[in-house]
């Protein structure tokens, strides 16, 4: 269990299981040893789940993990950091918990920022954000992804708000960024945090979604965009 061997040992000894869920005619999907069987009712799930592990432990010898398994809505039950929507024609959408753990990811990247240059703040961010684009580039979801991108710019607004430090340099940046005079010293003043600024207009119009692309930012939906069109 947990060894670079178990998917391919699961694979194979769970592959009877596969043939046996097809001679039955159910929908179904499996990674290794996590699978989801799609049935149209409640009861239909109850009485599929019973016969499974009736046969895992007849044929295959077998343990169904009871605490893992349970008969739920499509909808509510994420797969491999994929969710389905509740519509009448579900859409694949990225799990709450998969954007969870990204974000925690990036904060603890981001943790490290003070005291750099912005391109070498992104730098290391960026293969996260490429690599889980691509793995989430089925994803059908996309206002999900809106919100992921507008969070990260939203904590690189706050690296640099925070590297401004003082009320002067920060009136005096906001001007430089194409802020008249009296909204930036405004806005350089106005006493409130680091993350309130980094998320108000004055900030957003500083450094808009096209800088950020000029500084070479991964944008997830644009990402994902790119490569829907590609595949």
């Amino acid at each position: 269990q947990g060894g670079p061997l178990s998917p391919l040992l699961s694979n194979i000894l769970l592959n009877e299981l596969d043939r046996e869920l097809e001679r039955r005619g159910h929908r179904f999907v499996r990674y290794a040893d996590d699978a989801n069987i799609y049935v149209r009712s409640p009861r239909a799930g109850e009485r599929v789940m019973r016969s499974v592990e009736r046969f895992l432990n007849q044929r295959l010898k077998l343990t169904l993990n009871r605490d893992k398994s349970r008969v739920a809505g499509s909808w509510m039950c994420d797969y491999l950091g994929y969710g389905m929507s509740w519509h009448q024609q579900p859409r694949l959408r990225v799990a709450t918990m998969s954007l969870g753990r990204l974000r925690d990811r990036l904060r603890g990247l981001l943790r490290k920022a003070r005291g750099h240059k912005m391109v070498n703040i992104i730098k290391p961010i960026n293969p996260v954000l490429r690599g889980w684009a691509g793995y989430f580039k089925l994803t059908q979801g996309k206002r999900a992804l809106e919100i992921l991108d507008g969070w990260v710019r939203h904590k690189l607004r706050c690296v640099i708000w925070r590297q401004w430090k003082q009320p002067s340099t920060r009136a005096r940046n906001l001007m430089r960024l194409g802020l008249d005079e009296g909204r930036a010293c405004t806005s350089a003043f106005n006493g409130r945090g680091p993350w309130w600024n980094s998320g108000a207009s004055h900030m957003n119009q500083a450094l808009p979604k096209k800088l950020w692309d000029r500084l070479g930012l991964v944008s997830i939906l644009d990402t994902i965009n790119r490569l829907s069109r590609i595949t």
